[in-house]
């Protein structure tokens, strides 16, 4: 793939872009359900069409194995779509609501209606899905949008900006491309709505940038999602899940695991499961692990040493690597590493891990365990492994995370009829499905006054017979 098509995005075309979409943002928002389904249906067929050149392009930038680029590219896109056509018609009819006593003659219903221009900037760990699902959550809502992909993957970055050139009118959708100015640019304009997913660190100067227009915010971030390994649990099944969820896009996922408490009554037999999975699933050797089809990369020899460098300072903080540890910059090669002896204070217990490093530390009472988890931010999502009910129930009453998923992991992700999303420092609002409609959309209050009603009775002047009989009628209502 050529990058040298690649247009410069200066500050002039950035901001024509955004005058040509606020210019049609009124009619594009008038659309019929209909009218918004032929361009997702047409969006469908190109995606269909170029998806052999989709798996190119992600692998290119940092060698993502076909097969995971279909089952969490792709596929996402597919699934998003699919819920949105059979589902959109339902979604933008107007809800009729109750009337209380006290407003009797009028009828009231809610009227979802498009936020308008809108800004979509997606991330470089699954540069294709969240790009697109965010859009056709968008389109679906009747706005029209500029798409930032990420400069870290330029390669997806190029097949997206033809993807949706092929479906949309420049004056319904414009892709930015570009470094990082194209988007410090795009911030300072007044969007209506914006929908980041990305590090919490950016999320906040996205916010902040944000209420200098008062526009609206979806954040998609991050943190620490932990996982409770409780003695009564299927535990080869979850060690598999685990290195599965761990692993898959080299570590590189906004909800893998990131820590692991495990019971100590069961931690060298999971030690031991766990070495035997990582063998099975990637090579017994570090050399096959490094050779290995099924094993991403890092996406760039930066976010490599970041990870190197933490493996490094927690071995001299006292950790112990058990499995892997070894790195290669040049080659953006990450080992799955497993690490013990772990304290609280080590590097790799303070920042969001974003890599194929996974920390263990063990517990006895789980009380401890919630209360670690209570006293830092709080998560994207948190695993729990249990086969004992009154633990899965103490857990998930005395934590709280953007998701919950009990014995097992990411699964939670590929249900359209749950919200997907953060809380706190792990993001704000949520997603998929009708969850992402609402998103990106405002629900309007309308009240229709008929001919009579109630409320009349409350115009002054007070202190007459009406006024009075009004007065008993309110005191009634109560």
């Amino acid at each position: 793939m050529d990058l040298t098509d690649s247009q410069k995005f200066d500050q002039k075309f950035i901001e024509a872009s955004f005058q040509k979409l606020q210019h049609n943002r009124w009619t594009f928002s008038k659309s019929s359900a209909n009218e918004r389904l032929v361009y997702l249906k047409k969006l469908k067929e190109v995606v269909h069409s170029r998806r052999e050149e989709i798996a190119e392009a992600i692998f290119k930038d940092f060698k993502k194995p076909k097969v995971e680029t279909e089952l969490t590219e792709i596929h996402p896109v597919f699934d998003e779509i699919n819920f949105a056509l059979k589902n959109l018609n339902k979604w933008m009819r107007p809800k009729k609501v109750k009337t209380p006593l006290t407003l009797l003659g009028t009828n009231s219903y809610i009227k979802s209606e498009a936020r308008g221009v809108v800004l979509i900037i997606a991330p470089w760990n699954y540069p294709f899905q969240l790009a697109l699902n965010p859009l056709v959550a968008a389109i679906a809502a009747g706005n029209v949008a500029i798409v930032r992909p990420s400069e870290k993957t330029p390669h997806t970055g190029l097949v997206i900006e033809r993807i949706i050139n092929e479906v949309f009118d420049s004056n319904i959708v414009s892709v930015v491309r570009g470094e990082i100015e194209a988007s410090k640019i795009l911030l300072e304009l007044p969007f209506d709505h914006i929908f980041f997913t990305g590090s919490t660190q950016v999320g906040k100067i996205v916010a902040e940038k944000a209420a200098k227009h008062l526009a609206s915010v979806t954040l998609e971030l991050g943190g620490k999602s932990p996982v409770i390994i409780d003695e009564d649990c299927d535990l080869s099944s979850a060690v598999e899940k685990i290195v599965w969820g761990k692993h898959l896009n080299a570590g590189q996922t906004c909800v893998a695991p990131d820590y692991l408490f495990v019971h100590i009554k069961i931690y060298q037999q999971f030690i031991e499961l766990y070495k035997i999975t990582v063998s099975e699933f990637f090579g017994e050797t570090e050399k096959q692990r490094q050779d290995s089809l099924s094993f991403a990369r890092i996406v760039d020899s930066r976010g490599t040493e970041r990870l190197g460098h933490l493996v490094d300072e927690s071995i001299k903080g006292g950790a112990e690597v058990i499995v892997g540890g070894g790195y290669d910059v040049k080659n953006c090669y990450m080992a799955p590493t497993l690490m013990t002896n772990v304290h609280t204070s080590l590097p790799i217990m303070q920042e969001e891990l974003f890599g194929p490093i996974l920390p263990v530390l063990t517990f006895e009472n789980v009380n401890d365990v919630i209360q670690y988890i209570q006293a830092h931010d709080k998560p994207l999502a948190l695993y729990c492994f249990s086969s004992n009910k009154s633990f899965q129930d103490k857990v998930l009453a005395e934590t709280t995370s953007g998701g919950i998923v009990f014995n097992q992991v990411l699964a939670h992700l590929a249900n359209h009829h749950l919200p997907f999303g953060g809380v706190g420092g792990s993001g704000q609002g949520n997603y998929h499905g009708y969850f992402g409609f609402r998103a990106f959309s405002h629900e309007r209050a309308v009240m229709m006054q008929g001919r009579l009603g109630l409320l009349s009775l409350y115009f002054p002047p007070y202190g007459t017979w009406l006024s009075d009989i009004a007065f008993k009628l309110l005191r009634l209502f109560q």
